[in-house]
């Protein structure tokens, strides 16, 4: 039997165990007018109230869903009371999907659904019917309402909403611990039947995990599932519908679980003793192996904490746990020494640092074992019998005296000679020296306190067997005092005394420096070298003193400067003093003791004359030979009056553009590469600024080639012009006779312009005035360039 057979039969019993649903659906009246009860009732205006009968009532309609026939699916017949059969009524439907899920046939009433429905996309149709009269178009029946209901049919399958699902129960959990919970939805209707009604059951995962039937909370169901044994497990859990029963639809998820660690394993060391191997010369700190312990745990349920419990070593060396590796590092914890010791035992411990009360009963949660650290020889440095030295010796000491010895000796067991030396880099002046045998110090060059008190120098001890393996120590030498400086004056002294001082009058207190630097401090006593009639020297017991005067009145004019001998002693032996000089100057002052001029050559001036004045002359002096200076430069700067004064003569615009260059001394506004033109030196033009007459006949020179120098060219042209007598000193044009190579227009000059073949007629010369009378007899002959050429 098919499931829509099973449908059928099963709608066929609800319809008919519920005859009210095929019965009538609505109750016919025989006319629509009012009628009226026995009673009567009245509102409350007073007025009669009457109840008017109704034409036509409708119930539900019910439409299975998902029809598969081929023609329209009948949902049922609208009719009235006032519907004679003769066609005159018509049926209107309205609402929802009238006219195109659910059509009427106007004449009879009968409706039909056009398509299949789906009751998960809508439940219920709620439309409205009419009869109305044909012709007129008037309703005969008031509108009425009525519900078509979707029966619904077990056409959706239970669906969850992940399809992988992912979980966690920690392991050694006990049957029945809740891991997680899913749950399906089925989209038909709770409400009618059993499509609905969703059971779970586990098709893949036992007999590790249940389900529960009716709620979908998944179990362990089995005690202590070790996570060391198996860690991941995927789980395929079925829901279905129709309380599970056959024929109902059915979806499956998968779960994946994992089982999570707990501290349920102890730390174990994979052996009971370890060997490890260290050199004696390993300094503290020094990482020398390890241990580790191994966990089947993770995470911090696999935390181990190393110490060291027992053992003759466990002064010697430590142990520190590395967390990322979770390994005990032993080191060194004091420095080692094979020929004390060579092997020493520890006792290690690991464990866990986070322990589960449940698992004691798996035993301590702890492991030990037994290290053994063998201290291997190396060949060590010598070692000196101090970290450092401190010697002391007075500053006159002889060469060649020793101030102390280092010592040093091999600590190995094969004992080998120590041979000792100096760092020059702690002794650069080579003051000192050691005897590289016994190591005794001794200077070479004589010690001074007063230049370096402290002398810090560094030994070396090497074996002779194995001269690269050193030590060095610091030798610290401190140099002591002896009485070897003479006092001395502390500052220069500039000293003066009045003219009208007076006897016995303070003119300098002075005070002594020493360089030595007696236990006792500094005491110094002053005195005259000599007895000096006019200065004494008054020692004031606290390392200064006075000098006063001992006469009344000095006078510049007499002596303007006293020289006076002190002598300067100090206390300490052997006894040290010198002499020191001090000049007094003899100056006038004021009748306070202020000094107002110390000068003698003041005195030699004539009376009237100030030195202000004597300024005043110098600087009229100065400001003379300035303006004489001046005036001189002015002069030289001068510009030479021109030949032509005349405003209208034409050269005039020569000069006012300067079309020509400045000639020999315009090196910038000239282009000196215009001079190497041979057709210009071989094509020579006569000077006309001279008289005809008297004009020489210039010298030929054979033509410059073209890779003639410039400066051979000018040196020569120079020397030629230099001897030539009737060459002017102005005229650059005739000098030189250049226009530069390949120049169309040749000379700009107006002393060229008449070299046109007619003759140039240069009488007007004498109608400008007398001063070109000059030019008009060197030129008003009627003579051309031509001719004279």
């Amino acid at each position: 039997m098919t499931i829509q057979q099973v449908l059928l039969l099963l709608l066929l019993w609800m319809w008919l165990s519920h005859p009210c649903h095929t019965e009538m659906l609505f109750r016919r009246t025989p006319d629509l007018r009012p009628r009226s009860f026995g009673g009567r009732a009245l509102g409350n205006d007073g007025k009669a109230i009457h109840r008017q009968k109704r034409g036509w009532m409708w119930n539900q309609f019910f439409l299975l869903e998902e029809y598969t026939g081929s023609d329209y699916q009948y949902v049922g017949k609208l009719h009235s009371d006032q519907d004679k059969g003769d066609g005159s009524l018509k049926y209107i439907l309205s609402g929802d999907g009238a006219g195109t899920l659910f059509i009427i046939d106007e004449k009879t009433g009968d409706i039909h659904a056009t398509r299949r429905i789906d009751r998960e996309e809508k439940a219920f149709y709620t439309l409205r019917a009419q009869a109305i009269n044909r012709r007129t178009l008037r309703p005969v029946e008031p509108e009425s309402e009525f519900v078509i209901k979707i029966h619904d049919i077990n056409d959706n399958e239970p669906t969850f909403p992940e399809e992988v699902y992912t979980a966690s129960v920690p392991e050694m959990s006990v049957v029945g611990t809740s891991v997680v919970q899913v749950t399906a939805t089925d989209a038909d209707d709770p409400s009618y039947g059993n499509s609905a009604r969703i059971i779970y059951s586990i098709l893949q995962g036992q007999p590790y995990f249940s389900v529960e039937p009716e709620t979908g909370i998944i179990r362990t169901a089995l005690p202590n599932m070790n996570r060391e044994n198996r860690e991941q497990y995927q789980v395929v859990i079925q829901a279905k519908d129709m309380g599970g029963q056959m024929g109902g639809l059915s979806g499956t998820t998968t779960v994946n679980i994992t089982l999570t660690d707990v501290n349920d394993n102890p730390p174990r060391f994979p052996q009971s003793t370890i060997h490890l191997r260290v050199p004696e010369s390993s300094p503290v700190g020094t990482a020398i192996g390890s241990v580790k312990a191994t966990d089947a745990d993770t995470g911090k349920n696999a935390e181990v904490e190393y110490r060291i419990i027992d053992g003759d070593g466990t002064d010697m060396f430590d142990i520190v746990t590395q967390k990322d590796t979770q390994e005990g590092i032993i080191t060194v914890r004091k420095p080692l020494d094979y020929e004390t010791r060579r092997l020493y035992t520890l006792k290690v411990e690991a464990e866990n640092t986070h322990v589960d009360p449940r698992f004691y009963y798996l035993g301590p949660f702890k492991d030990t074992i037994i290290v053994k650290i063998s201290v291997e020889d190396v060949d060590e440095p010598p070692v000196f019998s101090r970290s450092s030295y401190l010697f002391e010796v007075h500053e006159d000491i002889e060469l060649g005296t020793i101030i102390g010895t280092v010592m040093a000796r091999d600590p190995d067991s094969a004992s080998s000679p120590i041979r000792f030396s100096l760092d020059r880099h702690t002794d650069l002046d080579r003051i000192f020296n050691i005897h590289s045998g016994n190591g005794s110090i001794y200077t070479s060059k004589p010690l001074d306190r007063e230049i370096s008190q402290w002398h810090n120098l560094s030994v070396i001890a090497a074996e002779i067997n194995n001269p690269k393996d050193t030590t060095r120590v610091p030798v610290y030498v401190r140099i002591l005092d002896v009485n070897d400086n003479a006092p001395q004056f502390a500052v220069f002294y500039d000293t003066f005394v009045c003219e009208n001082a007076r006897a016995g009058q303070l003119i300098q207190t002075i005070s002594a420096v020493d360089k030595d630097d007696p236990l006792g401090g500094q005491k110094f006593f002053f005195s005259l070298a000599a007895v000096n009639p006019n200065f004494t020297v008054q020692d004031n017991e606290d390392n200064t003193a006075r000098i006063l005067t001992r006469r009344n009145g000095f006078s510049r004019h007499e002596i303007s400067t006293y020289l006076l001998p002190v002598v300067i002693s100090d206390n300490d032996y052997p006894i040290q003093s010198s002499t020191g000089t001090l000049t007094i100057r003899v100056c006038a002052c004021d009748s306070r003791g202020n000094m107002q001029s110390c000068s003698a050559e003041a005195l030699l001036l004539p009376a009237g004359l100030s030195t202000g004045a004597l300024v005043a002359i110098l600087l009229c002096i100065i400001i003379l030979l300035v303006i004489v200076v001046l005036f001189a430069a002015l002069k030289r700067q001068r510009k030479k009056e021109p030949l032509i004064l005349s405003k209208e003569d034409i050269r005039d615009n020569i000069v006012s553009y300067n079309d020509e260059g400045g000639g020999e001394e315009d090196t910038q506004a000239f282009d000196i590469g215009t001079l190497r033109n041979p057709a210009a030196i071989e094509d020579k033009k006569l000077r006309r600024d001279i008289i005809p007459e008297t004009l020489f006949v210039p010298r030929r020179t054979p033509s410059a080639p073209d890779n003639t120098d410039v400066r051979d060219f000018i040196n020569q042209r120079l020397k030629e012009h230099d001897t030539d007598p009737s060459a002017p000193p102005y005229d650059s044009l005739a000098t030189y006779a250049y226009e530069g190579n390949d120049s169309i227009a040749e000379s700009l000059s107006s002393l060229e312009s008449g070299t046109t073949e007619g003759d140039q007629n240069y009488d007007y010369l004498r109608e400008w005035g007398p001063r070109f009378n000059k030019l008009a007899e060197m030129y008003g002959g009627g003579e051309s360039d031509k001719d004279t050429s």
